[in-house]
Order: structure tokens, then C-alpha cells, then sequence
């Protein structure tokens, strides 16, 4: 599976944007699929995870209430909306995929990665 990651770019606090990730291969709805994010000099963080089915999800507590996520493995594509920005948020968003259905919140447990992309939250 190859990922593709869009939607990112400038908005205020209080904004929202959807992230895409677009996947292609067979293997997708069979894929435990996360969403990972990294702000300037802090390490890779976990946002949140979606099972093959999309019938579990999981999300980090920092965006809980504010972040969804949700696939349509009929379009093999995967979605991050977020509403509520905070300047915090601001980050490069990366889509990863793994083998099994399951999500898991550790980077060194996904073998596909999208390129990611930028999300900025003015304040």
C-alpha cells in the first residue's frame, strides 16, 4: 500500500480543516490505518487510529472532542477531520498504515507512511 497525504494548510484558531490520505494497493480495508503528527523539534506524535472496518477508532487525549476519524474503504482513502485548531495543533500530519486490522499508537509498528502534510494554526 502507498499513502497520500493532502488537505493541510493555514488557518486560524478556532478553524478546521480535513485531511485526506489516499492509499493505493489491495490490502487497505484490511489495514489498521493511523494518523501521526510532528510539530518542530518534538518527536512523532500519535493523534489517532482506525481499525480495517472502521468500526474502532482511538484518539490521543490532546485532541479528543476535537479530531475524527473516519475511512470509506470504497475509495481506499482515510480521513482526519479537525475542528477547534489550536496553535498547538500546528504540525506536519502524517497518514501510516500497518498489516493487521488493528490500530496501534507506535510509529516503528507501521510499514507505509504518506509524506505528510502541513498544518498551521494562526493565532
Amino acid at each position: 500500500v502507498q499513502l497520500q497525504a493532502s488537505g493541510g494548510g493555514l488557518v486560524q484558531a478556532g478553524g478546521s480543516l480535513t485531511l485526506s490520505c489516499a492509499a493505493s494497493g489491495r490490502n487497505f480495508k484490511t489495514s489498521g490505518m493511523a494518523w501521526f503528527r510532528q510539530a518542530p523539534g518534538k518527536e512523532r506524535e500519535f493523534v489517532g487510529g482506525i481499525s480495517g472496518s472502521g468500526s474502532s477508532t482511538y484518539y490521543a487525549d490532546s485532541v479528543k472532542g476535537r479530531f475524527a476519524i473516519s475511512r470509506d474503504n470504497a475509495k481506499n482513502t482515510m480521513y482526519l477531520q479537525v475542528n477547534s485548531l489550536k496553535p498547538e495543533d500546528t504540525a506536519v500530519y502524517y497518514c501510516a498504515g500497518r498489516t493487521g486490522t488493528t490500530w496501534m499508537d507506535a510509529p516503528r509498528l507501521y510499514n507505509c507512511w504518506g509524506q505528510g502534510t502541513l498544518v498551521t494554526v494562526s493565532s
